[in-house]
């Protein structure tokens, strides 16, 4: 017998759900669908982000794939590779109980994608995830692409993001980070 799965309504439902597993779903109009898990070339440069990006703003303030992100449209939520935290968000997730920010919070100071080089993967990060944080009004947004070895920083400048790749050698330009001198290769080393 096949156990049907639940029909969840809400960013809430989501939250609220456990299903006994240690796996990670999008809420894509009231159904679960999993996340695969990264690739070790991807887990292994998002630590490298993670260490270096904690070290500019606190380890506290900087969340890997685990914080569910609640998102205008479908899917509900996403799970950012790296999340770089407002310090308010510290309270309101401890508030919370659970690594989330709703649509009720600001949204994060940055997201940071690392692109998988399947053509599903790709397209995901490159449009529908664009698209998302831009509505959501994410400050900045980095696609990391190791395959085409370069960076691209997407701004948002009123209401749009302005796009700017960055190549392996060039320091990496960012509002969210002026002061950094971090270069792609940096940031791909694994």
């Amino acid at each position: 017998m096949t156990q049907a799965r639940p029909k969840l309504q809400t960013f809430a439902d989501f939250l609220a759900h456990d299903d006994g597993t240690d796996s990670y779903y999008e809420l894509t109009n009231g159904e679960l669908i999993q996340v695969p898990p990264e690739s070790d070339e991807n887990v292994i440069i998002s630590r490298t982000l993670d260490r270096l990006l904690s070290e500019r703003v606190g380890f506290r303030r900087v969340r890997t794939h685990q914080l569910a992100l609640e998102m205008p449209g479908q899917p509900k939520n996403r799970f950012p590779d790296i999340t770089v935290l407002l310090p308010e968000h510290l309270d309101q997730l401890q508030a919370l109980g659970q690594s989330a920010i709703t649509l009720k919070m600001a949204p994060p100071l940055l997201v940071v994608e690392v692109v998988s080089p399947e053509p599903e993967n790709r397209r995901r990060d490159y449009i529908d995830k664009r698209n998302q944080y831009e509505w959501r009004g994410i400050p900045e947004y980095w696609i990391v692409d190791p395959s085409q070895q370069r960076v691209t920083v997407l701004a948002l400048i009123g209401r749009t993001y302005q796009e700017t790749v960055f190549e392996l050698d060039d320091n990496v330009a960012s509002l969210a980070f002026p002061d950094w001198p971090l270069t792609v290769r940096e940031m791909l080393t694994t």
